[in-house]
């Protein structure tokens, strides 16, 4: 993928400390610090030690972490920081680098803001490819670089429809031809192993399929039931 190698190297190789439990998540989330050669940065840390038990999700989520970041830079679109799985404090987990970012603002806050419109409509389709079942506003960070970043992807890539998301502005518009391009390049090409490793066979051909959907539609979904959302909203 297209982590600098530097980057790379710390979340794989550089040694992991647990430096506090972060606020207002359902399953453990930690931030760490990891470093190397002289070199640190500050982590999300998710072992699977701490996920909740869900009926609809194999344990496991944080695996679908890293899925979420290769098929963001398989894509090119570069949304979700650079994660890795591998062992920590408390076990096998995700590994995320943490995003400098004002955490007053959210998708709500941000989405009138037009230098952001591109970012958001690369999100909308991103998240309909990874069918993810829980795209909060806050889930949507601005970096103190002025990106917008793409947070807590654990629900996605499950075979059956379960896309609840906030992102919902763009519905019935068509999606820009460059999007559209990077799709079928996507669906032109053999899966990375990357993804092939972590998905399900099922998952797997229902990314497929998605994408091929979003190629054979060529709109932004619409959501008539008024219920795809995620709760709490924020």
């Amino acid at each position: 993928m297209h982590a600098s190698g530097l980057v790379s190297r710390l979340l794989e190789e550089g040694r992991l400390a647990v430096k506090g439990r972060l606020p207002w998540s359902s399953n453990y989330t930690f931030l760490g610090e990891v470093s190397l050669d002289g070199a640190s940065s500050l982590v999300v840390y998710k072992p699977q030690r701490g996920e909740r038990p869900l009926w609809d999700f194999p344990r496991g989520l944080y695996k679908r972490e890293v899925a979420a970041w290769v098929l963001s830079e398989v894509l090119g679109w570069g949304l979700v920081p650079p994660t890795v799985a591998r062992n920590g404090p408390l076990g096998r987990g995700s590994v995320q680098l943490f995003v400098d970012a004002d955490f007053s603002q959210h998708y709500f806050t941000l989405r009138e803001d037009p230098r952001h419109q591109s970012t958001f409509e690369r999100l909308c389709v991103f998240d309909v490819l990874a069918n993810n079942a829980d795209r909060k506003a806050g889930h949507c960070l601005l970096g103190r670089d002025g990106r917008i970043h793409a947070i807590d992807n654990g629900l996605t890539f499950h075979a059956q429809q379960k896309l609840r998301t906030v992102i919902w502005d763009f519905g019935g518009e068509p999606i820009p031809p460059p999007l559209l391009e990077d799709v079928r390049d996507f669906l032109e090409t053999a899966l990375p192993e990357a993804l092939a490793e972590v998905l399900l066979p099922a998952e797997r051909a229902a990314l497929r399929d998605r994408a091929d959907l979003v190629l054979t539609e060529g709109h932004f979904p619409v959501d008539p039931s008024g219920q795809a959302y995620p709760w709490p909203l924020v």
